[in-house]
């Protein structure tokens, strides 16, 4: 593996189109960015940051978001989330967040993930 390290960042980027609302995720009743929909691209931001540095067979899971959804995004505009690595301890890696839309910052937050073996987390899922 690669040094994964503090500092990594990393992007992800979508567009609010009447898929990925509250009203379409049902978190809530209005055309507008769903907060579940901004946590995903966050969650892949940080993956997309660290997946190059793995060693085969390796992946990253996400454990914990703690995330403020701060203003609101209509349909048709531009969103990005980007993330910095703020600690690695072992295998838990730590993730600061923040989303904006073209306007400005739309969340933020923190973001933790951990280092899996893909074959053994797999293995593990079939035996439930």
């Amino acid at each position: 593996m690669v040094d994964i390290s503090p500092g990594i960042t990393g992007e992800a980027k979508d567009r609010v189109t009447g898929a990925n609302t509250a009203q379409a995720y049902g978190s809530g009743q209005i055309s507008v960015y769903a907060t579940p929909a901004m946590i995903g691209l966050m969650e892949n931001a940080a993956l997309k940051s660290v997946e190059p540095l793995l060693d085969d067979g390796s992946s990253t899971v996400g454990m914990s978001v703690n995330i403020k959804h701060l203003a609101p995004t209509p349909i048709g505009m531009a969103v990005i989330a980007k993330t910095v690595l703020k600690e690695v301890d072992g295998r838990r890696l730590l993730f600061s967040v923040e989303a904006f839309d073209e306007k400005g910052k739309i969340g933020e937050g923190v973001h933790e993930r951990f280092i899996i073996n893909l074959n053994k987390f797999l293995s593990k899922l079939e035996n439930k």
